[in-house]
């Protein structure tokens, strides 16, 4: 069986990973804020928890990540892209991966600071 979707279309509602990371979100106005840079999936369920986007910077330079609930997102066929409705001062105040360092998904408080930050109730992983 191929499972290589990635010159074709995949059936229905399906997308290959591969195909969202560098998918571009936009708020509900058009505005393009980020990209996705990849997804977080929970080990044991295979659910997708969260997308790490890319915001800020200039030509890739001096951006940001940050790892938003992946139930936040919505895919806009029209935008051909993601949809987020954040303002920019949510974005800035919203818990980050700094350039140059990393998320530990296991430290429990960074995990509840992110679930009380979007009140999505995943916590740490």
């Amino acid at each position: 069986m191929n499972m290589n979707y990635t010159g074709s279309k995949a059936p229905s509602d399906l997308i290959s990973s591969d195909k969202v990371e560098g998918t571009s979100v936009y708020r509900s106005n058009g505005d393009k804020i980020g990209h996705i840079e990849r997804l977080m999936i929970e080990k044991r369920s295979g659910k997708t928890l969260y997308a790490i986007m890319n915001f800020g910077g200039f030509l890739g330079i001096g951006e940001d990540s940050y790892p938003l609930p992946w139930s936040l997102l919505t895919y806009n066929p029209e935008l051909g892209g993601y949809e987020v409705n954040l303002t920019d001062e949510q974005l800035k105040g919203a818990p980050k991966i700094a350039t140059g360092s990393s998320w530990d998904w296991d430290d429990e408080l960074q995990g509840r600071r992110l679930s009380d930050y979007y009140g999505s109730g995943l916590g740490a992983f």
